[in-house]
């Protein structure tokens, strides 16, 4: 338990003390700065997030991560610590599709919009569909996102069901999807529990999916083929 208070101590002072250089840049409308700046910060930050609680995150597969142009990872979710695993030990600057609920976080808000985060509202189908235009948008223009499709975590580390039409961002946007498989960071903290312990994550990127014509008329197809891919590397 002290190890737990203790990094949330550090995880909050580690997010409030370069708040006002982002703010400040965003008032200097210096936006690429300020992204750059923001997804530094971020990817520092991850990674001594995970050293300091005793983790070891393991990562093979890098070479089939695009080195440019927009890129949708999509992956299984275990644990709460799956986005900082994304952001610090996987190349390319990145944002989240994430529920809106999380914009009720001031400190978190504030840092996941500065990461080009998009939110949905699940309750309102008009706002994702204008949500998930956006992302689709900033991906033709070479930004990458994070998606996991099964909604919400995992439980017990089992590979739930993908939602309809979960990946119908990277058909709009007309980029490649990356299948990332996630083991072992339920063992970090569990769903429904706010104990931090240490555990070894094993992250494997799988090659790319190209989306062409005949697979944009065939989302379903499209996505039992991701699933497939990230299920068969789950332990």
């Amino acid at each position: 338990m002290i190890k737990t208070i203790q990094w949330f101590a550090c995880l909050w002072l580690a997010m409030l003390m370069p708040r006002f250089k982002l703010i400040k840049l965003r008032f200097q409308h210096k936006t690429a700065e300020r992204d750059a700046y923001a997804q530094l910060l971020a990817r520092n930050w991850a990674r001594s997030a995970l050293n300091q609680n005793g983790s070891a995150i393991h990562v093979s597969g890098i070479e089939n991560v695009p080195a440019s142009g927009g890129v949708l990872f999509v992956s299984n979710h275990q644990s709460n610590f799956d986005i900082p695993i994304f952001i610090g030990f996987i190349p390319r600057d990145k944002g989240f599709i994430a529920k809106i609920e999380l914009l009720k976080i001031p400190v978190f808000r504030m840092w996941m919009k500065a990461l080009g985060c998009v939110f949905i509202d699940r309750h309102d189908p008009r706002q994702s569909f204008s949500a998930l235009n956006e992302a689709a948008e900033r991906m033709k223009n070479g930004h990458s996102f994070v998606i996991f499709p099964e909604g919400t975590r995992s439980s017990d580390g089992k590979l739930g069901n993908f939602k309809s039409g979960s990946l119908k961002l990277a058909v709009k946007a007309n980029v490649p999807i990356v299948p990332v498989t996630i083991n072992g960071s339920i063992n970090i903290m569990a769903k429904g529990s706010s104990l931090i312990r240490s555990a070894v994550v094993d992250v494997i990127i799988s090659p790319p999916i190209i989306i062409n014509q005949l697979a944009r008329n065939d989302l379903k197809s499209i996505t039992e083929k991701v699933r497939t891919v990230i299920a068969a590397n789950l332990r």
